[in-house]
């Protein structure tokens, strides 16, 4: 079968705009995906370079099928499972940024040059004081960037239309501040001069931005039988799910130049993504860590099975649109657009996601998704969220167990043993405390500090339903007690 190439999707060549620090699934199904509809539309003209900004690996894939590859996008369309392809065209080329560095560095003095995306993970935004201007490259991408830049601003002698537009999506908050933060640290170690701190400030526009898609990469069980139905061989496949957010946040107002919504794309500019970032991880990653503990103790594996339980689901919308949703700022009707995405996301038949995985570190989670909308709906509504209070219940049964193995609190469903993932001092905790009667044990979890930041036990009534509910769950069993709660 023929190798995917430029030949054969007749690629247009096009100024390159962007230089992408990462050649990861994400970044090719999310940030590139875009740019390839936006193109695609004529709103845009750009190509991308990609850049491997660390030594190990290799970019031989790319260079055979000359960046060319398919995106598949996997998930229920308007309410029917679809599988939609794209193939993306607007890579233009994949450069090694320690093997091949003169001609990464030539792309500083590129006239077309605009953006800078990034993603070398959380770990990646950091300053290394060992690092030195003189390495080709520097060993931290902050490192790197500040070495580009500077090369950039030196050859265009600090011409002010001559800055870039930084878009990094590393998941870290505020990404753009503390990745500034890092290049101004190093012009300031490499004793570069005043006038290239005023062109980083003046000319160059370091955004903030949230990303939200699954991505679940190379299909490797399917990349046969999916080559096949293409019609060519493509050994860069990527797949997700069609939901993506990309929040751009930015002082300087960037939306007409980098137009992506023009091209009906989910991209949203604002000067505060905090609003954004607080609706994701209270709807979302707040649902996930209010849920999946009772569901797993009902049985069911995977959120697509929490999803087709009846019980659950009516858990799960009760959670999201009774009792979190009514601590949020943005407009009501965007928050519930985004929570009925979220449960079709949830709903999504081609993804797996297992409970045991999202269950990991529950007790930090729950401290930060969970108990902000737990505190605020007690404050405006004077009364107890009976879904999120039960969820505090369903972790404590869930974090039952005395014996730790393996870095593993041992917990048992259905006489099955199940692993329970956390930090050290926390599972020796509930190895601890877990076994005693429901209203110690309850007193001892919900005063522990710790874990909350405060004394829950001092909030009226938490304690005596939080004992209540686990007196429940321990005589009757999870799912019973749901039923007697919430059905």
């Amino acid at each position: 079968m023929e190798l995917l190439s430029k030949a054969k999707t007749g690629k247009v060549e096009r100024p390159v705009k962007v230089l992408q620090f990462g050649e990861g699934n994400f970044l090719r199904a999310f940030v590139d995906y875009m740019i390839d509809i936006a193109n695609e539309q004529g709103k845009f003209n750009g190509d991308i370079v990609l850049v491997k900004p660390i030594e190990f690996g290799n970019l031989d894939r790319f260079h055979e099928q000359e960046c060319q590859y398919t995106v598949q996008l996997r998930g229920i369309v308007d309410g029917e499972a679809k599988r939609i392809n794209r193939v993306v065209t607007s890579v233009a080329d994949a450069v090694d940024a320690y093997g091949e560095y003169e001609k990464y560095a030539a792309y500083a003095k590129l006239d077309t040059l605009r953006y800078i995306v990034s993603n070398t993970t959380e770990a990646g935004i950091v300053y290394d004081e060992t690092d030195r201007i003189e390495f080709n490259p520097p060993k931290t991408y902050p490192g790197k960037l500040t070495k580009f830049l500077y090369e950039r601003y030196k050859h265009f002698n600090g011409a002010a239309d001559k800055g870039l537009v930084m878009l990094p999506v590393e998941l870290i908050d505020d990404n753009g501040i503390h990745l500034k933060e890092c290049v101004l640290k190093f012009a300031k170690l490499w004793n570069l001069e005043d006038g290239f701190v005023a062109w980083l400030n003046d000319a160059c526009v370091f955004t903030s931005t949230l990303v939200d898609r699954i991505v679940t990469g190379y299909p490797r069980d399917e990349a046969e039988e999916l080559c096949k139905e293409f019609g060519y061989q493509d050994n860069l496949i990527v797949t997700g799910e069609p939901f993506a957010l990309w929040v751009i946040e930015s002082a300087k107002d960037i939306s007409k130049e980098f137009p992506l919504p023009d091209a009906g794309l989910p991209v949203i500019f604002t000067d505060n993504q905090k609003p954004y970032k607080q609706r994701k991880v209270r709807i979302l990653n707040g649902a996930h860590t209010s849920f999946v503990l009772a569901s797993y103790l009902c049985g069911n594996d995977i959120v697509l099975e929490s999803m087709n339980d009846e019980l659950i689901l009516k858990y799960i919308k009760a959670t999201i649109f009774d009792e979190v949703i009514p601590t949020l700022t943005l407009p009501k009707q965007d928050l519930v657009d985004f929570a009925e995405a979220v449960l079709t996301r949830f709903n999504n038949p081609y993804v797996k996601h297992a409970h045991l995985s999202i269950s990991l570190n529950s007790v930090s989670k729950w401290r930060a998704r969970c108990m902000p909308s737990f505190l605020e709906y007690i404050e405006k509504e004077g009364k107890l969220p009976a879904h999120l209070t039960f969820s505090l219940a369903a972790l404590m049964a869930f974090y039952t167990g005395t014996e730790i193995r393996d870095k593993a609190l041992i917990g048992h469903r259905d006489g099955q043993e199940y692993n329970i993932m956390d930090d050290a001092d926390v599972l020796e905790f509930f190895a601890a405390n877990s076994s005693k009667e429901p209203a110690e044990y309850a007193h001892a979890v919900l005063s522990n500090e710790n874990f909350w930041g405060q004394d829950l036990t001092k909030l009226a009534g938490v304690e005596e339903a939080v004992t209540n509910y686990i007196s429940d769950i321990r005589s009757m069993g999870m799912r019973k007690t749901m039923e007697k709660y919430f059905a």
